[in-house]
């Protein structure tokens, strides 16, 4: 049965929440957003969630002994290891269970929890891993572009331009120069998985990928943009509005992939330009000061229309001749 509205108020008002009030992410964060919706979805769904978090904001500041804001079973896991204990706390599940060792009254659903530090960069072989594998597991990325836990270091979903303490903008360089790696690309390319696109701004939206992630059987994975409002230089209330004008000029489409099949999930009718988008985000600030400025934003622009060009061919190549039946 699809999940709507009217189940997660139910469920809101007679239970407790999965993720809890209590932890000490900044005001304003967008990475509790994402855990509350996304464990609150698999209650809802009636699953009992089983989450591991990658060392990061979402985990040093929910678990800070002797407290916890997790309400259901958790896991602390290492910067780059979250999917590798993940899997293997479902294999492990799946072995008891198997054996007539343990039994649920609900299905569990083991859920894993990572920033873009710990999922672009230095987790990325072990979530490769556990996908190629085949775990049935669901990996939630909160993705606030930046090694943000530690002081706003560069990653590889840092975008180009924008300025970072080890990355800084200047009269030679304009911050980073690459672009933000395509991480749903390589995570699609392992073939046998669910994969998709969400912003904090598309709540439902992100519900009902959630949804579609929790029934597939196999890997699937969510990547959720997710604002730093400190490191982000924006005010504490906007990080959603934000995410709304990153979808509207293309900066972040909302889309998702299903063993071979690409669907755009939401289509704006009017696009916003991307400098829009820049002008509102205080950590390119500096590069508006540059002379790089306009060179830098109009190669952000060519990108980003060349990749949504690009999705939509996917879409309808993929749809016409699926890899799958």
């Amino acid at each position: 049965m699809p999940l709507n509205v009217k189940q997660l108020v139910e469920y809101v008002e007679k239970n407790d929440w999965p993720f809890t009030q209590g932890h000490r992410l900044c005001p304003g964060c967008n990475a509790p957003m994402v855990a509350k919706w996304a464990t609150l979805t698999a209650k809802a769904l009636g699953y009992e969630p089983v989450v591991g978090a990658a060392t990061g904001c979402l985990e040093v500041s929910s678990t800070i002994y002797p407290y916890t804001a997790w309400n259901v079973p958790y896991i602390h896991n290492a910067f780059e290891n979250v999917a590798a204990t993940i899997s293997g706390a479902q294999t492990a599940y799946e072995s008891l269970k198997h054996r007539g060792k343990i039994k649920s009254e609900k299905p569990l659903k083991f859920i894993a929890f990572g920033g873009d530090g710990g999922t672009y960069d230095i987790g990325l072989q072990s979530l490769s891993g556990a996908i190629e594998r085949g775990h049935d597991f669901v990996y939630v990325l909160y993705d606030n572009e930046g090694y943000m836990n530690t002081g706003n270091q560069r990653s590889g979903s840092t975008p180009t331009g924008a300025q970072t303490t080890t990355e800084p903008v200047g009269k030679v360089k304009p911050g980073k120069v690459q672009f933000k790696k395509s991480l749903l690309d390589i995570i699609a390319g392992h073939e046998g998985v669910y994969a998709a696109s969400a912003s904090t701004s598309e709540p439902l939206d992100f519900m009902k990928k959630m949804e579609k992630a929790l029934e597939f059987k196999g890997p699937a994975f969510i990547a959720v943009l997710a604002p730093c409002v400190r490191f982000w230089r924006i005010p504490e209330s906007t990080g959603p509005a934000v995410t709304k004008l990153a979808v509207e000029t293309k900066y972040w489409p909302l889309w998702e992939y299903d063993r071979g099949v690409y669907k755009v999930t939401k289509k704006p009718r009017n696009f916003k330009p991307i400098r829009e988008y820049i002008e509102k985000i205080g950590k390119f600030k500096q590069l508006l000061k540059t002379d790089h400025a306009d060179e830098v934003i109009d190669q952000m622009q060519e990108y980003v229309d060349a990749k949504w060009e690009r999705l939509l061919a996917l879409e309808e190549i993929s749809q016409d001749k699926p890899l799958r039946k």
